[in-house]
């Protein structure tokens, strides 16, 4: 016989008789009033895996720090940011935990759920130990450029050590889910999207002016592409860059003119307007598009074509969509953080988010999708700025090292036990070091105790001690989770806060401070409830929180948590 037969309410039939009517009505009282706490794991799973969103849309915004959400906010418009902020989950306090902060590293980082130790891309390009040569971090000479005639097409994720979080619901479906990435850097589309991408596609601006891919994922763009990649369609975008407002509303910012901006090249002057079809021919054609608000429309409009013509959202099966906001961190590099132009750029992005999601209410269906924003890594404030304001800051040269050499030389006779020294680290000639019988270790300590004295060199360690050593917290850590044992350099380096090596004018990224690792994490969806925190979360602990929201495994590095409190 059936147990739910034989027991009602955990009690066996044969002791009904010894319950009176009211007893019968008092336990089907309690048993159907009873209602699961906020709180209830039980609950929370149910709801996730029998109304899973139909689409994941994972947005980056290049070079976006935390403190813009509410620098902004009050010129934003209800509907984009904040619109996530209000109906969504902001973490407050969401940072990088390694170095180096780089566009590569951070676009792995986000969707693998680990770290450069892990996931293997430690720079946009480092040194290669064995080819002794420069390498970029998608280059894959094993695969051609489609849809452009570029150098620059040879490329693949192949050195992304790890899966992705795209990559495991390609798994968890049967490889039903589809997964599309856009950006306009390769390497913005590349590692968001993993190694079983449907489709990966980026701008190659220059003469060209065309959206394109490696054969790495097909050997020919798809109609929809094509269209879009029409010359007529693409020449839209060259418009002139006017602000959004009357420039006096602009009071987050610095002045229009200022000392601190680099500009376009055949404008004498970093002030608006900036005609970017008279500009383009002295600032790499079409590339000029990169470095302005309608970089950021062009990828829009693309994702938006993507969702269409790629039907995502439209079956059983979850489907990815990532896509990288670029433009932002060309402004940001060309006319630092507080320039009209950056606030400008970043209150036409607000615009782009909004009609972003109403797209997706509109054709996917408001609560069948799930969204999460966030950045790659932020960025300093120009150096020369902060000087003028009396605050710490600095610029180094690589004439910073030449006593280095001077000093080995001096100790061990030769010119020549440095290879290389690029991202922050130095690279021995561990040929020439066993070649003298030196010890290594030895050499290494020797370089930390030499440049430490160095001025804007803040902290120096070996990679022996990187492999030795177990830090906890602080730019210690963030540095051994930067190292990769079999990628790295023999020295990691930090310079002091506020130091760049970079140019007087704009600005860059790459350190483990906080104006550096401090970006925004929002999710807005399916699945996800209202509130924020201001306890710290890593950027190591996206993917596997969208992964326990899916109910599909983790991706195969994965070491970050998932943020419990953001999903219902």
């Amino acid at each position: 016989m059936n147990r739910k037969k034989k027991c009602i309410f955990g009690i066996h039939s044969s002791y009904i008789p010894m319950f009176s009517k009211f007893t019968y009505l008092f336990l089907f009282i309690v048993f159907f009033s009873c209602k699961p706490s906020a709180d209830n794991s039980g609950l929370s799973y149910l709801k996730q895996t029998t109304n899973q969103p139909k689409l994941v849309v994972g947005i980056v915004v290049d070079q976006m720090r935390y403190d813009y959400l509410n620098r902004f906010k009050n010129k934003f418009g209800s509907e984009g940011f904040l619109r996530l902020m209000r109906e969504g989950y902001s973490c407050n306090n969401h940072h990088f935990n390694y170095v180096p902060t780089y566009t590569g590293p951070g676009h792995a980082s986000i969707f693998t759920g680990t770290t450069p130790s892990v996931h293997g891309i430690i720079g946009n390009d480092w040194y290669d130990k064995v080819s002794e040569a420069t390498v970029y971090c998608t280059t894959d000479e094993k695969y051609n450029p489609v849809g452009a005639a570029t150098k620059y097409g040879h490329v693949s994720p192949h050195n992304l050590k790890v899966t992705t979080l795209a990559d495991q619901n390609r798994l968890f479906t049967q490889m039903n889910g589809k997964t599309i990435g856009v950006s306009i850097k390769d390497r913005g589309a590349i590692f968001p999207s993993g190694h079983t991408a449907n489709g990966a596609y980026w701008f190659e601006g220059l003469n060209e002016g065309k959206w394109m891919t490696s054969t790495y994922y097909r050997d020919e763009l798809p109609n929809w592409v094509q269209e879009f990649n029409s010359p007529s369609n693409i020449s839209n975008y060259l418009k002139t860059w006017n602000p959004l407002y009357d420039i006096n509303l602009y009071k987050e910012s610095g002045p229009d003119l200022s000392n601190y901006e680099k500009g376009f090249i055949g404008q004498s002057e970093a002030v608006f307007p900036y005609n970017l079809k008279a500009l383009m021919e002295f600032n790499g054609g079409f590339d000029i598009l990169k470095t302005s608000p309608f970089g950021n429309e062009m990828i829009t409009d693309f994702a938006l074509a993507a969702v269409k013509a790629e039907a995502l959202g439209k079956d059983e099966h979850t489907d990815f969509l990532t896509v990288s906001y670029s433009s932002t961190d060309y402004v940001g590099h060309n006319f630092g953080l507080n320039s009209v132009e950056l606030q400008d750029m970043y209150l036409r992005l607000d615009l782009e988010i909004e009609r972003l999601l109403s797209y997706l209410d509109e054709n996917i269906g408001a609560g069948n999708y799930t969204l999460f924003l966030t950045s790659d890594h932020g960025a300093a404030d120009v150096p020369s700025y902060l000087k003028d304001v009396h605050m710490p800051s600095g610029y180094v040269q690589k004439e910073l090292f030449t006593p280095l050499y001077l000093a080995l030389n001096t100790k061990y006779g030769v010119s020549d036990l440095i290879k290389n020294i690029s991202n922050n680290q130095i690279f021995l000639n561990q040929d020439q070091v066993k070649e003298l019988q030196l010890n290594l270790e030895a050499v290494q300590n020797f370089v930390v105790n030499e440049i430490i004295h160095y001025p804007a060199i803040n902290k120096a360690f070996t990679a022996t001690t990187m492999q030795s050593s177990y830090f906890e917290t602080g730019i210690e850590k963030t540095l051994q989770n930067g190292y990769n044992q079999k990628l790295s350099g023999d020295i990691l380096y930090t310079l002091d806060s506020g130091v760049i090596a970079y140019g007087p004018k704009g600005t860059t990224h790459g350190s483990g401070f906080t104006y550096d690792t401090h970006v925004p994490l929002l999710f807005y969806g399916n699945g996800i409830q209202e509130g924020k925190t201001f306890e710290r979360t890593n950027v190591s602990d996206i993917a596997p929180t969208i992964s326990a929201l899916l109910g599909i495994g983790l991706p195969s590095g994965a070491t970050g948590e998932v943020i419990e409190k953001v999903m219902y």
